[in-house]
């Protein structure tokens, strides 16, 4: 499967970009109570880098919600798999993704969470595909914006395979 895939961004890419989210972010919440909620399963690599780049003390948490059950295309049902175990109302909430496609899922996930009344809410997404919409979703910090290519590697996959790659990139079926 390795054979097929076409490097997007590579190790150092990824490392720069994850550093610089974390500066922007510990920034932008210094002195704020901090709730990182990452959707898994494709964000663990990215949640993990990130989370290290802010330099504050964020309440860390999971969700799993999901609209694509197997293969390469969004059902456009979105199903929460687990919900997160912490109370967000009154605080900074920042919804780590590892890539917006469709904006099925956040779009779900972002009404649910509003209506446990936090604060605020922000997204940080590893990778933007914004020609891929099919509702609109405000997504705060962006990694890169990549074309309509399906993506492999740090965290994303095909059918559970190629999570490992450490570096992003594109699959050729």
């Amino acid at each position: 499967m390795r054979s097929r895939v076409t490097p997007l961004f590579n190790e150092t890419q990824i490392a720069t970009r994850v550093k610089e989210l974390g500066e922007l972010i510990t920034r932008d919440y210094a002195g704020k109570d901090l709730v990182v909620v990452g959707l898994l399963n494709g964000v663990f690599p990215f949640f993990a880098d990130l989370v290290r780049a802010i330099d504050l003390d964020p309440d860390l948490t999971f969700m799993q919600a999901s609209s694509y059950h197997g293969g390469t295309d969004s059902t456009g049902e979105v199903v929460i798999k687990k919900d997160m175990d912490r109370p967000i109302q009154g605080r900074h909430v920042l919804v780590l993704e590892d890539i917006v496609d469709t904006g099925l899922t956040l779009h779900k996930v972002r009404n649910l969470l509003m209506d446990r009344e936090p604060a605020s809410l922000a997204i940080c997404t590893l990778l933007d595909k914004p020609s891929r919409r099919k509702v609109p979703v405000q997504v705060e910090y962006i990694g890169f914006e990549i074309e309509d290519h399906f993506v492999v590697g740090y965290g994303l996959d095909i059918d559970g395979k190629l999570r490992n790659l450490p570096y992003v990139g594109v699959y050729q079926p």
